[in-house]
């Protein structure tokens, strides 16, 4: 089996050349531990000439180390390896070497009382026994054991002991409503920042709500503008269609007056007229107009009474159109030949 399932108090028993001796070693390092005013090297030159005939076999230092550390396993194991080794007068020598060393300055400390109270119980020393042998070690009886946890003890002891346990009550008292307090604040705080994060959301849709119905306003108000202008545009469109239309009715009235005159004047029983004549008052000019006035004026009436100009008007506009084209373009041929 492996040595590092053994706890070191095992383990020294497993070397030691008298488990007893090793046992009762370490029951009389626990009770020198708590001497009191007691350096450790006291403790241990008082230890080595208490067990100066033990048949161990090791140092005393880690003795020492397990007794300081208060391994109460350690300790239960020795008093049972000497209740179980030793006879009666074997355990009642133990338990007198205990008493010495606990009781060499005439004192006995609190903590060693309790311990050879305990020792006595796991060595199966009656009470009785343990008083007698107690008083002839040291000459006094055994007195009782003062009990820390009652307040008689501490007012003997240390009489500040309940002013200064009601200092610590009020300080704890003082304490805990101060941590209720700034717990408080605390939670106020967190609510206050926990409402002004709602509002600072609140502000944030609000915004957000106001910034879209204002672009959505700004989008009908174009909206508006642009059917405004279209309409606009279209009422500008009829209107120059109207007038392009009248103007158009104008023309072919004084056109229809102007053939009607002419047929009147082809009725007339007179003498035949002078074709130059004619042709200079197609274009609209005067007798002496030069080549230059008729080419300007064929121009003009030839862009004034073009087809092309009536393509969407009735078949008659058109026919009339192309009759008064047709005379202009003779009237200009007829001139350009003759003059």
């Amino acid at each position: 089996m492996s040595i590092a399932r053994f706890s070191p108090f095992e383990l020294l028993l497993l070397k030691s050349r008298s488990q007893v001796d090793t046992a009762t070693l370490l029951l009389l390092a626990w009770v020198l531990v708590h001497r009191q005013q007691v350096s450790e090297g006291q403790r241990r030159r008082r230890l080595a000439q208490v067990t100066a005939q033990f048949r161990h076999g090791h140092e005393l230092g880690p003795v020492m180390g397990i007794a300081h550390s208060q391994d109460l396993q350690a300790i239960q194991l020795a008093a049972e390896v000497v209740r179980k080794e030793c006879s009666k007068e074997q355990s009642l020598s133990v338990l007198h070497q205990a008493i010495s060393v606990a009781t060499d300055d005439g004192e006995i400390s609190l903590n060693n009382h309790y311990i050879l109270c305990f020792l006595a119980d796991l060595l199966n020393v009656t009470p009785t026994t343990f008083s007698t042998l107690f008083q002839e070690l040291t000459g006094r009886p055994l007195g009782s054991v003062e009990d820390p946890s009652r307040d008689a003890y501490w007012q003997v002891h240390d009489p500040e002991y309940h002013a200064r346990k009601a200092r610590d009550a009020q300080a704890a008292r003082q304490k805990t409503k101060d941590a209720q307090a700034e717990a408080q604040a605390e939670a106020e705080k967190r609510q206050r920042a926990h409402q002004e994060k709602q509002h600072s959301k609140q502000r944030q849709k609000d915004q957000a709500r106001s910034e879209r119905d204002q672009r959505q306003r700004h989008k009908q108000q174009q909206e508006r503008a642009r059917q405004e202008r279209a309409q606009e545009e279209r009422a500008s469109q009829q209107e120059r269609a109207k007038q392009q239309e009248q103007q158009r009715w104008k023309q072919e009235q004084a056109y229809q007056e102007e053939a009607r005159r002419q047929q009147r004047q082809r009725e007339r029983p007179t003498s035949p007229p002078d074709r130059t004549h004619r042709a200079l008052a197609v274009l609209g000019l005067t007798p002496g107009a030069s080549r230059a006035d008729i080419r300007r004026a064929y121009r003009r009436m030839a862009q004034l009474h073009h087809p092309d100009r009536f393509y969407s008007g009735s078949e008659h506009q058109v026919a009339l159109a192309s009759a008064r084209f047709q005379r202009v373009k003779s009237a200009y041929d007829y001139l350009m030949q003759h003059t």
